[in-house]
Formats: C-alpha cells, structure tokens, sequence
C-alpha cells in the first residue's frame, strides 16, 4: 500500500506569544460577549484576534492584505481550529468593525480591559490620561452623518501635520504602565480641556472603587471649569505657567527655602484656593533641568540680540515728523524684545529750507525726529529668567500630605512619561498599524483604533508578566548587546523569536505531526516565565 507523505512549514515566530496572551485573558469570548452573538464562521472575536497578530506582527499590512499576512502562520493554532487564512478576507474584516462600532468601542474595549485586569489580578489606584491624534487621508465626505461616529476634521495636530485630518485619542493607562484601561475616540477638533472632564468622570463610572482613583493628567485639565467640575474626583496636574501666581511663585521661591528630594529635585509647598478648589501646589526645582534650560537661554538671548540690533539700525535710519511718532515706534519694536531694551534718546533734526548757501541771519528750520542710542541686554529680565528655569508647579486636591506626600507627587507626575505618553510612542511606531488608517467610514476607524490599543494591552500584559517572573525568580535574559537583564521590552524578546516554524507532517492527507522547529532553551526560559497559556503554543501535545 502506497503512502504519500508531505510536509509544510508555518510561519510562528512571536506571534505564539501574542496567541498565547489573547488566550489567556480570553480575547475572542470577551468581544463575542460584548457585540453579542454571530452566525457568520469567523466570530467578531476571531477576526479582532487576528487584526491584533497583524498589529503585533510589526509589518505594517494594510486590513486588506490580511489573507496574504495569514497565509504562511498556523491560523488553527494562533487564532481557532477549523479557520484558514482565506476566511480572513476583507470583507469579514469590514463586518466585524462595524459591529464593534455599534457596539460601542469604549464600552467593548472597557469589558475586554477589565476582564485582562482581572485575570491578572491587577489594581491600581494611580491613572494617568491623556490625549494624541491621529491623521487620516482622504476627504471623508459623509452624505448621512452619524451621531455616534466621530468628526474626520482638521485640528490641533500634534503630530504636526496641520494639513491633514485627524481623529483624536483619549487614552488612560494604569500607574507606571503603558497598560491601556480606558479609550475613548474624538472628533479631530476637540479640544483636551472640554474631553478630559468627560473622560475622567466617565471612567469613573464603571470603576469599582472610583472614589480610590487618583488621576494625573498634564496642564490642560488645569482650568477654573474642569476643577469645579471634578469635585469628588482626585486629581494631580501641572499649573499652567500662564497663571498670574504661577508666574510669581517660579519666580520668587528662594531655592534655600525649599525642602531637598532626590535626584537633584528640591520642592516648596504651599496652599492655593485656586477656583474656591482648595488644593496643594508644589513648586518643583530641578539642577539638571535648570542646567538644560540655562543653554537654551543663552540661545534665545543671542539669537534675540542679533534680530534687536537689526531692528535698531532700521529705527534710526528712520526720519520722524514729530517726538510721538518716534516714541510710539520705539515702543512698538521693544514690544518684541523679552530680554533687551534700547538706551535711547529722540533727537532733533534741523536745517535750512531754501536750497543753497544759507545768508546771513537765516536760521535753522526743524525738519524731523531722529533716534540714537543703542541696544544693551535687559539684565533684570534675564535675571528674572534665570530664576525660573528648572522650575514647574504641581497641584492636587488631595490635602492630607500622609495619602499623597510631596515626593509622591513629583514622582507619580513623572511617571506620565513611563506611562501614557510610552503608549502613544507605541502606537505611532512606523512599523505599526496606524499607517493603515486610511479607512473612509468613521465607524470603522474608530473601531480600528480600538483594535489598536488591544494590541497594546496584549502588548503590556506580555511585557508586564516577564519582568514580574524575572523580578520573583531571580532569572535574566540577555538583553540586545548579550548583558543580562531583568526589564527586557516585549519588542527584544518578540526579535528573539525570530525564526521559529511550525513543521506539520501529513500522511493521505492526515496531519500525523506537528512539530516547533528552532526552539532553544532560551525560548524555553521565556516560555515557561510565561505561563502554560502561551507555552502551550510552542509546546506541542500532538
């Protein structure tokens, strides 16, 4: 009896990882279960696992395309049995985001975030917030307007590119984390001061122990409105530097008064009733952002100087025909210097009206004004300047320093950075699928930006659980120079994945085996630091 042999090879590289983690945490039951039930045979949940592998597979692939990506990975394995590549067409895409649309994307993208915190085990009572934008191309003429889809308009672009379209994202992670908790998507104009009330309050509602949560934001939620607005809620921000007593507080804290922190931050504290919002303000001096900001001075002076003694040599080549008109032109050019003034003086011009030697006994007729003088540095601004560099001012409604101490506000504060703002870098990595956003229904872009945040949720999940089992067991990995560490980026370990296949042998057209190819030990290390979820990806029971 004849037998035919064959045998085919899958791409899996890390996407097992990313597999294992969708699993763990029950990605395509928690979307099914939020946009309800489907008879179609890839499941909303499905195809949002498989735009996830897609995000995370770091290749840039327009939704389109989403076949062709498929076709060289194990989809049985990494996605569900009994689903090829070709069900993952463009249209069963094109289905499953209107329906996360319809279903709300803030709400689904809450239940799924929820259920990962859960199965984690994870709290946290710090928040941060905050907003970026996203452009878009193409005009986006809708002829029926949807009151639930948001507006594809021109704003304030950060990223920016003024000349094109946007929508905006708000994004709230948990404390010291790129961990996404809450999305909302918004129109292209809309404005942080308007939505981070709105946000904040409605992230609240469905929180289980809201009056816990303590939010930090940046300057723009510092505003009388939204601090009236947000009574019951904590908050810790940043003062805008436009504040009249924010100005004068920089200014004339003496640094000897302040009260030293560590790594070369010193603080003042003192009580503000700003908006009858009673609340702490922290003036904040830091050496090396002083140093910084000292350079960049200097700069601006310099550069300043150069255009003020440009501008001088032009105002006294000027003739005036009277000693108002001088002053108001010297006036209006000082206007333009912050650190230089003009040591002047207004001068008359005479002469002789008839043309031709004067005679005896004429005298000189006053023709015009003139200015002299020079242009010297203002060494009183300058001073002024100094004294603020290196200098910001915090605030919070929280008034007992034993819940939220000084030190505790600087550092939750810097943690925006570590947080937040590390997830926005993420997700407008050129490698990522915001290129993709090229979409033409509003709907589906903002179901596909949620998508997007998923994939940073599975992203940070992956990246959290390894540097927690590194921490617990005492275990390294080596790093990208071969140096061991124990906070690898979930970016290293996915390179080091690289090149692992998935070997399937069939027999008459019977699959007999199914093997992992290229595994290591130290694959192994990582899968097992992993969890039995994604280990169970690589690690074969056939």
């Amino acid at each position: 009896m004849n037998t035919e042999q064959t045998f085919e090879t899958k791409r899996m590289d890390h996407l097992g990882i990313v597999a294992g983690i969708c699993h763990e945490i029950g990605l395509i039951e928690a979307i099914n279960q939020a946009v309800g039930p489907c008879e179609r045979k890839v499941s909303c949940g499905a195809a949002v696992q498989a735009m996830v592998l897609n995000c995370l597979g770091f290749t840039s692939r327009a939704l389109y395309l989403m076949p062709q990506y498929m076709d060289n990975k194990p989809v049985d394995l990494l996605i569900a049995p009994g689903l090829v590549a070709e069900d993952f067409n463009d249209d069963t895409l094109g289905r499953s985001l209107d329906q996360l649309f319809e279903s709300g994307v803030t709400e689904v993208f809450a239940q799924v975030a929820a259920r990962a915190l859960a199965t984690y085990g994870i709290e946290h009572r710090f928040f941060h917030l905050d907003s970026s934008s996203f452009h878009l191309h193409g005009q986006y003429a809708s002829e029926e307007a949807n009151l639930e889809a948001v507006e594809i308009t021109y704003g304030y672009s950060k990223d920016h590119r003024p000349d094109l379209k946007q929508v905006v994202l708000n994004l709230i992670t948990a404390h010291r984390s790129q961990l996404p908790v809450w999305i909302e998507a918004l129109s292209g104009n809309q404005s942080d001061k308007e939505s981070f009330p709105a946000t904040i309050r409605a992230f609240c509602r469905q929180l289980k122990d809201g009056g816990n949560a303590f939010f930090v934001v940046d300057s723009a939620l510092y505003s009388a409105g939204n601090l009236k607005e947000l009574e019951g809620i904590r908050w810790l921000t940043r003062v805008p530097e436009t504040l009249t007593e924010a100005k004068r507080l920089v200014v004339e804290s003496e640094l000897n008064e302040m009260t030293e922190l560590q790594d070369g931050y010193a603080c003042l504290e003192v009580c503000s009733n700003y908006a009858g919002v009673p609340q702490r303000w922290l003036v904040v001096h830091s050496s090396a952002g002083a140093q910084r900001e000292e350079k960049s001075l200097l700069r601006q002076v310099e550069k300043e100087e150069q255009a003020a003694q440009s501008a001088w040599r032009k105002l006294m080549a000027q003739t005036f025909n009277c000693q108002e008109d001088a002053e108001a032109a010297l006036a209006e050019t000082q206007k333009k210097w912050k650190y230089h003034q003009a040591e002047a003086a207004i001068v008359a011009l005479t002469g002789y009206s008839r043309p031709g030697r004067p005679v005896a006994g004429d005298s000189p007729d006053l023709i015009g004004y003139k200015l002299e003088g020079r242009v010297v540095r203002s060494e009183q601004a300058i001073l002024l300047a100094r004294r603020a560099l290196g200098r910001f001012i915090l605030a919070t409604n929280e008034l007992d320093p034993d819940r939220l101490s000084a030190e505790a506000m600087l550092s939750q504060y810097k943690a925006q950075a570590v947080s937040v703002e590390r997830g926005f870098r993420f997700l407008k990595d050129p490698l990522f699928f915001a290129d993709s956003l090229f979409l033409k229904n509003p709907g589906r872009i903002m179901a596909l930006i949620m998508v997007m945040v998923l994939a940073l949720l599975i992203y940070s999940l992956a990246e959290r659980k390894l540097r927690l089992q590194l921490a617990e067991t005492g275990e390294t990995v080596r790093n990208q120079v071969g140096k061991p560490t124990k906070t690898p980026t979930m970016r290293w370990i996915f390179q080091l994945f690289e090149g692992i296949d998935l070997l399937t042998v069939s027999q008459n057209g019977q699959v007999v085996s199914r093997q992992v190819l290229n595994l290591k030990q130290e694959h192994r290390n990582i899968l097992r630091l992993l969890g039995p979820p994604v280990e169970n990806c690589y690690v074969l029971r056939f």
